[in-house]
């Protein structure tokens, strides 16, 4: 169906109709433009999400809980599907949007040219229809006056009165006017046929083909935009591999959570490595009491000779046990003896690690260049040997500092490891753990001497001279503060920088020994905050 032959006298309409074309491809366009803002923004958004919630952590940070793994996991796949959202906005603004901009301005002067066509060929036909209707109007007007002077020259021919030369004048002028009525009417005919002839060329011609190209140009404007629907479904399309490849991988990261596994990085993470507190002696303080067999309730134990030790009572010993309570800060030292034996393994471990792969590489590069070396003392023309040996020996140097670290830190690890291996016995024998003091953490001592053997038999006088309250433990030695302790928790001694005390009782491997001060308050200080001389005939005791 043609609009050429169908809508030859709807030009206006057809006008309003293409206009409106347009304008609805270019209402569709700015649709597709509000579309892939929100998926910028959308992107832009879960980006930010994603950057919120997984800031940038040092390598001792790193978290090691697969629910942290899985959800940072999660994190990562979010990112990519914001990157998919960004592709999809990134698509519909060139394939789309900008193909819908750049067809609608071609549209809109491709309409301008054939409707300036259409009414060029509209005026030119009104001008034919001018001309042939001045024609005849002329020609009208050139009869009505052949017919006056027909009737003045009758009227004069039948008058008798009239002269001759009145009647000659009337009928030259009868003669004039219907020559040029004559005249006028061949104008007229020949008006009319060329206007016949070119309203039939446009009604039949000229009008058809416009409206021909009009029609093609709506219909053009119609097909662009049901492929700009397809482009705008096939982008989404084209990402859903992608996007479903992201939601597995979140589903996967869900399914990789491992509550057993987490609980066993829990321990790992905090386990110090010391052996619970055994039970608690009973002591009796109603030995000196004279009782009949019938008031005694409690039996009394077999060494009624011996007299308690104070400094080990109940409430003294109950407010050494720190095990829920705050420890006493310690700063970072190189053997990490600050940390607990199990924590400090790990950590020396770790460094042994790093070193290893350090002198690795130092080896590594050992080895090249001793071949770059072999190289230039083959062929001279290629360098210089002896342009080499710098590097060599540096590199020979960091390689032995390296082994003097890896070999320090080793004798480190073998001291933790041996003690840990001296300590798991304990558990077995925790009901025959000696009166010893506790180290303000609440461990027993690490002195496998007095936890794994029986105590030896003691001297009557040394044991009532240990126990005595009137007579202090003698020093066997003696310390300087390397730095300030404040002591705040129970059994622990406050002592200043480069203050000096005397040395009780020797650090047991946990961290602790025990001093006094020169006013006789004696507590335990760090091992790690002191530096401790020992006097010759008590070291080893």
């Amino acid at each position: 169906m043609s609009w050429g032959t169908e809508l030859w006298d709807q030009f206006e309409n057809l006008d309003k109709h293409t206009q409106w074309g347009i304008d609805f491809l270019e209402r569709y366009a700015k649709f597709v433009k509000e579309r892939l803002e929100i998926e910028q923004t959308y992107a832009k958004q879960l980006r930010n999400l994603v950057k919120k919630y997984c800031p940038k952590r040092s390598k001792d940070d790193e978290p090691r809980f697969s629910s942290c793994l899985s959800f940072y996991s999660i994190l990562n796949e979010l990112n990519d599907y914001a990157g998919q959202r960004e592709i999809v906005a990134e698509e519909m603004g060139h394939k789309v949007y900008g193909e819908l901009m750049r067809y609608s301005t071609d549209l809109k002067s491709e309409r301008k040219h054939h409707l300036q066509e259409g009414r060029k060929a509209q005026q030119y036909l009104d001008h034919c229809w001018k001309q042939m209707d001045n024609s005849k109007k002329k020609f009208e007007r050139e009869c009505r006056e052949a017919e006056k002077s027909q009737i003045s020259f009758e009227r004069l021919d039948n008058d008798i009165n009239a002269t001759k030369s009145e009647v000659e004048k009337a009928k030259s002028q009868l003669y004039l006017r219907t020559h040029m009525a004559d005249e006028s009417k061949n104008e007229y005919a020949a008006q009319l046929q060329n206007f016949n002839g070119e309203q039939w060329k446009h009604f039949n011609a000229a009008i058809p083909q416009i409206f021909k190209n009009l029609q093609d140009m709506d219909e053009r404007r119609t097909v662009k935009l049901g492929e700009t629907y397809r482009s705008f479904a096939e982008v989404e399309r084209r990402v859903i591999p992608i996007v479903s490849k992201c939601l597995e991988g979140m589903v996967a990261a869900a399914k990789s959570v491992d509550e057993r596994r987490d609980s066993a990085i829990v321990v790992e993470s905090f386990k110090s490595g010391f052996e619970p507190p055994g039970d608690f002696p009973f002591e009796d303080f109603s030995q000196n009491i004279y009782r009949t067999g019938s008031d005694s309730t409690i039996s009394t134990p077999k060494n009624e000779n011996v007299r308690p030790d104070p400094k080990h009572s109940m409430s003294k010993a109950k407010n050494k046990l720190w095990l829920f309570g705050k420890k006493p800060k310690a700063p970072t030292l190189e053997d990490f003896s600050h940390l607990p034996p199990e924590q400090r393994r790990k950590r020396l471990q770790q460094r042994i690690d790093e070193l290893s792969k350090e002198l690795q590489k130092e080896v590594d590069q050992r080895d090249a260049l001793n071949k770059m070396k072999d190289v230039y003392e083959k062929n001279p023309q290629m360098g210089d040997p002896g342009s080499l040996q710098p590097k060599i020996s540096e590199t020979m140097c960091t390689m032995e500092r390296l082994r003097s670290e890896i070999h320090k830190n080793e004798s480190w690890l073998s001291e933790v490891e041996g003690k840990q291996r001296d300590r798991r016995p304990s558990a077995e024998v925790n009901h025959h753990t000696p009166h010893g003091r506790e180290s303000p953490e609440g461990s027993y001592t690490d002195d496998p001497s007095q936890e794994h053997r029986s105590p030896p038999q003691p001297d009557p006088h040394e044991f009532d001279d240990e126990f005595d309250d009137d007579d202090p433990l003698p020093a066997i030695g003696h310390c300087k503060a390397l730095y300030s302790f404040d002591g705040q928790n129970e059994g622990t001694l406050v002592m200043k920088e480069d203050e000096v005390l005397y040395i009780i009782e020797e650090d047991k491997g946990d961290g602790w020994t025990r001093a006094r001060k020169q006013s006789g308050e004696e507590g335990y200080v760090p091992t790690s905050y002191v530096e401790i001389t020992l006097e010759k005939n008590s070291k080893g005791s």
